[in-house]
């Protein structure tokens, strides 16, 4: 296990009827108020009407920016940020799944920051201080209601970075189940293979001696996988949507991940195929990573096999543990497929037409990958496999 500081500043209000905290939680930031929001499915849920009328009620001066895309783009944080600046706004409220909450996070360190704020995404600066936001959560996937990463899109230029800042923690978090049940049975998928990438990214490190962090892994991946079959026959069950909300946020966090550095090279090859495709991120990450698993196997066998045995439940008798783990893999690839995940770029109507320019987006800062370093001859192997 390596040395590590952990901190985490979010406040996470968990559980039903929990959007009436808004009333203790906002007034301490201010009554001018940026409202953040998607395309619109919140107005359609009912859920904008009450988060209106209880900002109405406490005298807020609501702005708003809708339409942030699913893949948040710097066209509109740049919106964001010129209201910000325009109005003296005091306090952001992102509405919506972790694609609003990215966007938010960029709006609010763009706001105290006198440049284009693609200069921290590309990290040309560092943000130095942001304005206070908070979230009320809508769909189980990402992790960005307790976490200070973001990832945005530059369409014009086909780039898609993940950035972060100890200074974009949300305040706080509203994570009520009842406010995902509205979510689609496919965007459901895609956050489940979202919330499991992030575990076996964190899964796949070299540090030694992390006994109790690999179990937690472990538990939160077999929690993940026993749930949801459930969830996708029942989406408005609340028990299955508060386990798979709850796993969503546990996963990317930072508690189960202390004390070594996960490889999260699978979210930067993904990355770069939406940016140039613009697909749905879980939909990508499950085409990719079993295949950069199966590219990555000879690295450190054991770790392929530990998982393959404790979660996939792979009987080792009798076979190498390069056996073992690729059984593993197939395991996995046969889960995700079950669930209705895609498995192939085909599925996207993806050829190798700009494997070359996704290949040049993934190696935009050089080789990477903590795990396995990564250069851009594998990328091209692994985006070939996934065609």
């Amino acid at each position: 296990m390596d040395n590590f500081i952990f901190q985490n500043p979010t406040k996470l209000i968990f559980g039903k009827d929990q959007l009436e905290q808004l009333k203790n939680e906002v007034p301490k930031y201010g009554k001018k108020i940026l409202l953040v929001y998607g395309g619109g499915s919140i107005k359609r849920s009912g859920l904008y009407q009450k988060v209106t009328g209880i900002l109405e009620e406490l005298g807020a001066q609501v702005f708003e920016l809708p339409g942030v895309e699913p893949n948040p783009r710097i066209t509109t944080a740049r919106k964001g940020v010129e209201i910000c600046k325009q109005e003296g706004i005091e306090f952001l409220l992102a509405v919506g799944g972790g694609s609003v909450i990215d966007c938010t996070k960029l709006i609010a360190a763009g706001a105290k920051y006198d440049g284009d704020p693609w200069d921290l995404v590309i990290k040309k600066a560092i943000a130095q201080d942001a304005l206070p936001f908070g979230t009320v959560l809508t769909l189980a996937a990402t992790g960005s209601e307790m976490n200070s990463g973001s990832v945005i899109t530059n369409w014009e230029t086909n780039e898609k970075y993940g950035w972060g800042s100890p200074v974009t923690f949300p305040k706080f978090s509203i994570l009520d189940p009842v406010h995902t049940f509205t979510v689609p049975k496919n965007q459901t998928i895609y956050g489940i293979v979202d919330m499991m990438s992030h575990t076996l990214e964190h899964y796949f490190h070299l540090a030694d001696h992390t006994e109790y962090q690999d179990r937690m892994c472990e538990s939160l991946l077999i929690t993940v996988m026993e749930t949801a079959p459930k969830l996708l026959n029942e989406l408005e069950n609340y028990e299955y949507r508060a386990t798979i909300l709850y796993c969503g946020t546990m996963a990317l966090n930072g508690i189960i991940n202390m004390g070594y550095r996960g490889d999260w090279a699978t979210h930067n090859l993904e990355h770069a195929v939406s940016a140039v495709y613009d697909i749905p991120h879980g939909g990508g990450l499950a085409i990719l990573f079993p295949n950069w698993m199966k590219h990555n196997l000879h690295v450190k066998p054991e770790r392929f096999k530990q998982l393959a045995v404790r979660v996939f439940g792979v009987n080792p008798e009798g076979k190498s543990a390069e056996e073992v783990g690729l059984e593993g893999i197939q395991k996995l690839r046969e889960y995700w497929n079950s669930i209705g995940a895609p498995s192939r770029l085909a599925d996207y109507q993806i050829d190798d037409s700009k494997m070359e320019l996704m290949a040049d987006r993934a190696m935009e800062n050089g080789e990477f990958g903590n795990f396995a370093k990564l250069n851009r001859d594998d990328c091209l192997a692994i985006y070939r496999a996934s065609l």
